[in-house]
């Protein structure tokens, strides 16, 4: 199951690439390719962090999610 879901992540990325090398001709054209150029640049972006997250998933990132960190307040910067 898993590999089937990156293999579907790579797929959706390649198609990322070939939209984003159509709409890279036209951005300089027209607000509306820009603005869709920019938004399928977000949407592999996405893509990449989540085959990036499936990649890396393993015992020690899972217990990290499950240990509250400590987070720095404004005012640990002024002691």
């Amino acid at each position: 199951m898993k590999k089937n879901k990156t293999k579907n992540l790579k797929n959706e990325i390649k198609q990322k690439e070939i939209q984003l090398a159509k709409l890279k001709t036209h951005v300089e054209k027209s607000t509306v390719c820009s603005d869709l150029y920019n938004k399928v640049v977000l949407e592999k972006a996405i893509l990449n962090k989540e085959l990036k997250d499936l990649e890396n998933d393993n015992f020690f990132s899972n217990v990290k999610k499950i240990i509250p960190r400590k987070k720095t307040l404004i005012c640990d910067y002024f002691k």
